[in-house]
């Protein structure tokens, strides 16, 4: 077990369990998989950058991510149908568990003047969605070595079934909200 998914067991499993007063232990939430996702709209000519884009979130993730390519052609973006638009990677169980620790204790401090991340990413299911808007904070990349820094969207998908379970559960875990 990774040290951030015994903090959750010994932890915030029980502070949910008093908080919410769950007839099962079925009934606590949990965190399912991490969803990451850089977006290329403009980088469809240049094979360079979605390869350099490729390699770094391999290495920001612990696993391979994979191109996406778009459905359908649209004139008006000059995008044919595909073309790679992004790239993405899913994490589950100790890569998920790994990139959260490493996210909330690494990256997130380097963000200068960071003063907290705002709660407006809930979905309403119990989801999380935060935006980055430099990858360059996680300790994999060499801030010098990456020559056009992206953003990118991190997607926290978790089993509660409303935002105060599931944010409660992020505070429990160190994720670092706004007061």
């Amino acid at each position: 077990m990774t040290r951030l998914e015994t903090i959750y067991r010994e932890k915030v499993v029980p502070a949910l369990q008093k908080e919410f007063a769950y007839k099962s232990p079925m009934q606590i939430p949990g965190i399912e998989k991490i969803s990451l996702n850089i977006g290329l709209g403009s980088a469809n000519q240049n094979q360079k950058l979605i390869d350099d884009c490729v390699a770094d979130l391999s290495a920001i993730a612990g696993q391979k991510a994979v191109v996406t390519r778009a459905k359908k052609s649209i004139a008006a973006f000059k995008l044919r149908e595909g073309m790679p638009i992004g790239v993405r990677v899913t994490l589950r169980k100790d890569a998920m568990w790994d990139f959260l620790d490493k996210l909330m204790n690494f990256a997130m401090p380097r963000v200068r003047d960071f003063r907290g991340i705002p709660d407006r990413g809930f979905d309403g299911r119990g989801n999380f969605t935060l935006g980055i808007k430099e990858h360059t904070i996680f300790p994999e990349m060499e801030s010098d070595r990456v020559e056009n820094p992206v953003g990118m969207n991190i997607t926290i998908v978790t089993s509660a079934t409303t935002d105060k379970e599931s944010k409660l559960m992020l505070e429990q875990l160190g994720m670092p909200f706004r007061k």
